[in-house]
């Protein structure tokens, strides 16, 4: 379902982290069984916001017809 490199979209916020549903990430690693996959959040600047350990539910695929959103984010 997914490969290394595709962007995702959270689809919960992960609030210890700073991060909101809707936010893009791309997966960096998946594990051997796809069950989990480390995912990677950067910020504009290039700098790495998080990368957690996240299973299927957690992110979805972006779909072709979305339309990407910038937001703040305060601690960076």
């Amino acid at each position: 379902m997914f490969d290394e490199l595709d962007m995702v979209v959270l689809t919960h916020a992960i609030k210890e982290y700073g991060l909101k549903k809707g936010d893009l990430g791309t997966i960096v690693h998946l594990y051997g069984d796809e069950k989990a996959m480390e995912v990677e959040f950067v910020a504009a600047s290039g700098k790495t916001i998080a990368v957690l350990t996240l299973i299927h539910k957690d992110i979805r695929p972006m779909a072709k017809n979305e339309i990407l959103h910038v937001r703040g984010f305060a601690t960076i």
